[in-house]
């Protein structure tokens, strides 16, 4: 009997890609179902990027481009760390990538030795354990929680390294709390790699959605970090495929070779979309629709904790709540189903983000209007009224 590689034993399903393709069926059979489960901004791609993809489809641009990306784009991406972050970095140490997934890949792919082992927090986006598994890197959670406003410090991090670790990755704003690092806390994890001569990751695909204060770049504590961005949350382009990685400067030629092997190269036609995602009419209606995503949060997080889900974290940025639905059930997988067979409304449960106390979470995404998480709302408190 043939047999898959032993990896594929250790990784597991997304749990949410599950339960949304139950909600389709469920809308397939004519229910109304509330979507608040899928990491994915509801707005259209602003016009410009989608009007500059038509425009070099039609002028035949729809050739490989370099295995790293268009020049002009990379120049793009430097001259907006530039203008957001104040900030020069030159473009040549800008990958861009199939997604912020082929951002991971390029340098997890890179880095990762077989059996050499990778810390992130838990609660965190579940693909990222899964990529490492992949290249037979093994992922060690450290678990965060309130505490520490569900960020992993630089005592836990030296704490759970020892001879086998390679290094660390860290979001902010994270997914599934929307939770932010400082530019000190930032600098702080970067020297406990430092000194222990491994490599710091750090996903920021969530920047420009943060509300109180924008978040500040990994690319300012050091360039020896590897930061992982896209062009998926905030410029509202997920089905589009694209983000970038910055690399260090002595990484550059192995990234390089891997993109060429594979990937080839992103998708030439979102890349010429992309060119128009950093002009200035572009970048106003983002930010009209930062403010609309802060309108839904500020609705949302009193509404649900009203209802008894305790909102844990500081929701700084993204567009989730994560809350603790303990009050309400011991189980919050079952809670999830059931919330979406009886009341219409699909949330994703703990169980994808880690084994750090799963059954008493849920997240929330606010990623849709204001009238519909008001009814969704007013369907979660008539269904824990039954």
């Amino acid at each position: 009997m043939l047999s898959h590689a032993s990896r594929l034993d250790d990784i597991e399903p997304f749990h949410v890609v599950e339960l949304f393709t139950r909600a389709r069926q469920l809308e397939a059979e004519g229910r109304d179902i509330i979507h608040m489960e899928v990491g994915e901004p509801d707005f259209p791609t602003p016009a410009p990027i989608a009007e500059a993809a038509v425009d070099a489809i039609r002028q035949g641009k729809t050739r490989y481009t370099e295995a790293l990306g268009l020049p002009e784009l990379r120049e793009a991406i430097a001259g907006f760390y530039a203008t957001r972050y104040g900030i020069e970095l030159p473009p040549r140490r800008i990958a861009v990538t199939n997604g912020a997934s082929g951002a991971l890949n390029l340098a997890f792919a890179c880095l990762v030795e077989p059996g050499s082992e990778w810390l992130l927090a838990d609660p965190g986006y579940p693909c990222n354990r899964h990529i490492f598994r992949a290249y037979e890197g093994r992922p060690q959670a450290i678990p965060v929680g309130p505490e520490s406003n569900f960020q992993p410090t630089p005592a836990q991090v030296a704490a759970a390294w020892h001879g086998d670790t390679a290094g660390l990755l860290v979001a902010s704003p994270a997914n599934p709390t929307g939770t932010l690092l400082t530019h000190a806390e930032l600098q702080a994890l970067a020297g406990v790699c430092r000194e222990r001569e491994g490599h710091f990751l750090v996903d920021e695909i969530y920047h420009g959605l943060t509300y109180e204060t924008d978040a500040p770049t990994a690319c300012t504590a050091g360039d020896d970090i590897w930061v992982i961005n896209s062009f998926s949350k905030y410029f509202q382009m997920t089905g589009w495929r694209l983000g970038w990685l910055v690399m260090p400067e002595a990484f550059v030629r192995d990234v390089e070779k891997l993109a060429q092997n594979l990937t080839l190269c992103p998708s030439t036609p979102a890349q010429y979309g992309a060119l128009a995602a950093f002009r200035p009419e572009t970048i106003a209606l983002l930010e009209e629709r930062r403010a609309e995503f802060r309108r839904r949060r500020d609705f949302l997080a009193p509404a649900l904790e009203n209802l008894g889900l305790r909102v844990v974290a500081r929701p700084e940025g993204a567009f989730y709540l994560y809350c603790d639905c303990s009050a309400l059930s011991a189980d919050s997988f079952r809670f999830a189903g059931e919330l979406l067979e009886q009341a219409g409304v699909a949330a994703t449960p703990g169980l994808d983000f880690g084994r750090n106390a799963p059954e008493r979470y849920l997240r929330f995404a606010y990623t849709t209007d204001l009238d519909r998480l008001a009814e969704a709302v007013d369907r979660i408190a008539r269904f824990i009224g039954r």
